[in-house]
């Protein structure tokens, strides 16, 4: 531990604001008197995020439904939840270093121009191949957005500050995803999953213009090389072998997977095999972002006592009590609505501490390539979810454990990381900040 600086593992102290400063490659930070302030910021980062719960929160209530309209099989609807994020996953490799070379405000605002773009012209899509077309399109869009606002976090803060930021920042996606399976289920009952997509039309329109009026540039200095071919290549390889990145690109991921295995298979078990209707399902929806909100509250009241280690290994504590408790549960011949509900809550409440840690941490070793290990990460989580929701849609019968017991494995995966990975990283001033660089 050292007193006023900031290690790759998550550190210790954050040094004092109030000017700028220079990173350890050199890198020039944001200078203060431009920082955007800190509720703007946050709220840029709410919406930005929120971009990804609105594309499926919203709209997994209208998955059956959609199904039955286009007469598919269950795994052509999951498709459209699948092609979503692969091009998610692709799209921030490319979105990452766009941003890295030419700033990342125009990259912002073209991802999320296709974003509105291809979110109202699958309003109006004729058969389910267009469908999962334009949702492909919408992942490109939406991975502009992610990875956007993941580097701007750390082009403002240090990893520490950071952290703290991105947790408030999914605190506000946690009260948009609190809302948003009710609000997607009342449009399942009324209008189908075509009024969904129009809500997320009119959520992506609001976050578009907020961005053009209010969010400035927060890349201080672009990186010239950074959309070279071979230096990126070099780049991510130099990424991907930092044991810092490693460990939150899997934090990061195992949580995350466990979330989507929950989002892409739910509906059809609760719907389906357990008879929930889906308003009522949207509400339960919302209970477990509820508990996520929570979670994320959590995470910022725990970092400034606990450290980013601490706080993941209390996180590891939930996450661990909900996977395995609800496939106990299944497997004790508990099939109930309210077991799966109480264990996913759990599950959530550690999803909230874990995901802005990891956010943060995969580019916290990285001040000048923020946007390509944002990128590298999100990538890596974007492609096991589609490795996920492939699974699902050919493992998902008429029984819960598919369900539950894959996120049990991805709880065990998740504890694992933060019990074992986090706190064996490295720390001390003699670790550099960008793998190669001078300490």
């Amino acid at each position: 531990m050292t007193s006023g600086s900031e290690t790759p593992a998550g550190g210790v102290t954050r040094p004092p604001e109030g000017g700028p400063r220079e990173g350890r490659t050199g890198a020039a930070r944001t200078p203060t008197a431009a920082r955007p302030p800190d509720g703007l910021v946050a709220l840029c980062l709410a919406l930005l995020l929120g971009l990804q719960p609105v594309a499926t929160d919203l709209y997994l209530p209208t998955l059956p439904g959609l199904s039955a309209e286009f007469g598919g099989a269950m795994a052509r609807a999951q498709m459209t939840l699948s092609g979503l994020y692969f091009a998610f996953g692709l799209g921030q490799l490319l979105m990452g270093p766009l941003s890295d070379r030419f700033g990342r405000r125009p990259v912002l605002l073209a991802g999320l121009a296709l974003y509105l773009a291809a979110t109202l012209a699958s309003i109006g899509a004729p058969s389910i191949e267009v469908l999962i077309g334009l949702r492909v399109l919408q992942g490109l869009g939406m991975a502009a957005g992610t990875v956007c606002a993941r580097a701007m976090v750390r082009d403002l803060y240090e990893p520490a500050r950071g952290a703290a930021m991105l947790a408030r920042g999914l605190s506000g996606l946690g009260m948009i995803a609190l809302v948003g399976p009710l609000i997607g289920g009342a449009l399942a009952s009324v209008g189908g999953w075509r009024a969904a997509m129009a809500a997320c039309a009119a959520f992506s329109a609001a976050t578009l213009a907020l961005i053009v009026l209010r969010l400035p540039e927060t890349r201080s200095r672009a990186t010239a090389e950074a959309f070279a071919w071979g230096r990126m290549a070099a780049t991510w390889w130099r990424i991907g072998r930092h044991p810092v990145f490693i460990a939150w690109c899997l934090l990061s991921a195992f949580t995350f997977c466990g979330l989507f295995t929950f989002l892409a298979g739910s509906s059809f078990v609760f719907i389906e095999v357990l008879g929930t209707s889906r308003l009522a399902y949207g509400a339960l929806l919302m209970a477990a972002s509820g508990s996520y909100l929570l979670g994320t509250f959590a995470c910022r009241r725990w970092l400034p006592r606990r450290g980013m280690a601490g706080t993941i290994a209390l996180g590891g504590a939930f996450t661990l009590a909900g996977g395995v408790g609800m496939a106990a549960l299944a497997l004790g011949g508990v099939h109930e609505v309210w077991a799966l509900t109480v264990a996913q809550m759990l599950f959530m409440f550690g999803h909230g501490i874990h995901q802005p840690i990891g956010q943060s941490g995969v580019a916290s070793p990285f001040p000048r390539h923020a946007g390509a290990a944002s990128a590298l990460a999100g990538f890596v989580l974007a492609a096991m979810s589609v490795a996920v929701g492939l699974w699902l849609g050919v493992g998902l019968d008429d029984t819960v454990y598919p369900l539950t017991l894959t996120i049990a494995v991805f709880a065990l995966l998740t504890t694992a990381v933060a019990w074992g990975l986090v706190p064996r990283l490295p720390t001390g001033p003699g670790v550099a900040a960008e793998p190669g660089a001078p300490p």
